[in-house]
C-alpha cells in the first residue's frame, strides 16, 4: 500500500516512508468513472427487393465487362517483332516474350564475354593443363582443351553439361 502522504509505493518490512518518514499507508485510489451509456444506431436494413435488384444489376454489368474484355483478347493482332531492322518490309509476328529473349540474350552476352579471353590467359590455363599430369603424354592435348573448354564455361556462367542440352523453360 502506499504512502498517505507521498502516495509512494514502499516495502511492506519497512515501519515508515523511505522518502517522507511517514507512517500511515492508505490504499489505492481508483477513480471510478461511471460508464457512459453508448447509444447505437441501429443499421438501417435493406430492402430485400431493392437488395436483389443492385445484385442482379452488378452481376448483368460484370458479365458484360466479361465477355467484352474476352472478345477483345480475341481480337487482338499478334504481338510483333520489336527488332524491325531484322525483318525486311513484313514485321514478323514474335514467337517468344520479351523476358525470356532478355534472359536468353544476357546469357549469350556472357558467353561472347568469355569468348574474348585473353591469348596470355589461355596460353597459360593449356600449359598449366599439359604439365598437370605428364603421366600420359597421349591425353595432354585432351586435358588442355578439357581445361580450356572448362575455363570458358566458367567466365560464361554455364554450369557442366551433363547430357543433352535441355529447352529453355517458359
Amino acid at each position: 500500500m502506499p504512502c498517505s502522504k507521498c502516495h509512494l509505493y514502499y516495502s511492506a518490512d519497512l515501519d515508515s516512508c523511505p522518502t517522507c518518514h511517514h507512517k500511515e499507508r492508505v490504499s489505492p485510489v481508483i477513480p471510478k468513472i461511471p460508464p457512459r451509456a453508448v447509444e447505437t444506431v441501429p443499421d438501417p436494413v435493406p430492402d430485400n427487393a431493392l437488395l436483389e435488384a443492385e445484385r442482379e444489376e452488378f452481376l448483368r454489368q460484370f458479365k458484360s465487362q466479361l465477355v467484352e474484355a474476352h472478345a477483345n483478347a480475341l481480337s487482338a493482332p499478334d504481338a510483333a517483332c520489336r527488332l524491325e531492322e531484322n525483318h525486311q518490309g513484313v514485321p514478323a509476328s514474335a514467337e517468344i516474350c520479351s523476358r525470356c529473349h532478355e534472359r536468353v540474350q544476357e546469357r549469350l552476352d556472357a558467353c561472347e564475354a568469355a569468348l574474348q579471353i585473353d591469348l596470355k590467359e589461355a596460353a597459360q590455363i593449356v600449359y598449366d593443363a599439359v604439365w598437370a599430369d605428364a603421366s600420359d603424354p597421349s591425353k595432354t592435348y585432351q586435358n588442355a582443351a578439357g581445361a580450356l573448354l572448362t575455363e570458358l564455361r566458367k567466365r560464361a556462367g554455364i554450369s557442366a553439361v551433363l547430357g543433352p542440352f535441355q529447352p529453355l523453360e517458359h
